[in-house]
């Protein structure tokens, strides 16, 4: 991918979209096997046609994120290459390509939105369902940590407006039906992450443009510490059947075919809690 950068500079003129054709090898390369790179390079070619349209530094009107992808094709690049990584689609709401201004000239920035770190929780396969909900003024909301199992969210459906936000909350069910932990932030919670976000003021900042959805990851991602990783998870479910594979071998007959495990899938790398986008500039959703 380091070829990739540098030669990307030289390839401005050819435009972003056909840039990411270029480079789909490099993607394909880190792509998890579920996923088809055609299909992959054209969504991520098709995020970058969505937006308001600006002239670029040559004179052509583009999309913001086309004229971001072409002033740094570097960063553009390393991005999509993220995305990439995680296996998550571009341009939605999995991983957002937002714009952002660096000294004035705009870039893009690649961000986990919550439903990729709630994609990624999915792929451990120790979960059911995540539920993550924001709690407005106007709702009722109640959880009491050591008594109540879940907490009890009531809103009025019928109501014009629900209030401002006020809380968000977010737990996982697993397969054998218990209930994570329980994550509750308050709005005091939320300013002390909002803080820690640079960038998060700026007018293209998630923060600003989709304010329930970075409350929303803000509890995903604090749920994404208390369930299993997909790294962890396959890990024990692997030493788990060579356990129970070594007890049964010693006590099998003779002419018993050993227990073979060679089969068992080997540990994927996805691990959510290794994202980390919200100490990058700008914020995110």
């Amino acid at each position: 991918m380091t070829d990739t950068v540098t030669n990307a500079v030289a390839t401005r003129d050819t435009g972003p979209g056909p840039m990411v054709k270029q480079y789909q090898q490099d993607f394909s390369d880190v792509l998890p096997s579920h996923i088809e790179p055609k299909q992959w390079v054209r969504l991520a070619q098709g995020a970058l046609k969505k937006g308001k349209k600006v002239r670029g530094p040559d004179g052509v009107t583009r999309t913001e994120l086309e004229v971001a992808a072409l002033n740094n094709p570097g960063v553009f690049l390393a991005s999509l290459l993220d995305a990439a990584r995680l296996g998550l689609e571009p341009g939605t709401e999995q991983y957002y390509l937002t714009p952002r201004k660096v000294k004035g000239q705009l870039e893009i920035l690649g961000i986990v939105g919550y439903q990729g770190l709630i994609e990624l929780m999915y792929r451990a396969g120790a979960i059911s369902s995540v539920v993550a909900e924001c709690v407005y003024s106007g709702d009722r909301f109640e959880y009491r940590p050591g008594i109540d199992e879940r907490p009890v969210h009531e809103i009025d459906w019928d109501a014009d407006d629900r209030g401002q936000l006020r809380l968000v909350y977010a737990y996982a069910i697993m397969k054998d039906g218990a209930t994570s932990k329980v994550i509750v932030l308050n709005r005091a919670a939320i300013e002390q992450i909002k803080t820690k976000s640079q960038g998060s003021d700026s007018e293209y900042s998630p923060w600003r443009t989709n304010e329930s959805a970075m409350w929303l990851k803000s509890g995903v991602r604090q749920l994404a510490k208390w369930v299993p990783t997909s790294a962890e998870y396959i890990r024990e479910q692997l030493r788990a059947h060579r356990d129970i594979a070594a007890e049964i071998a010693p006590t099998a007959p003779a002419t018993h075919t050993p227990v073979d495990v060679s089969h068992l899938p080997e540990a994927d790398v996805f691990d959510a809690e290794l994202v980390d986008h919200d100490t990058e500039p700008p914020a995110q959703p």
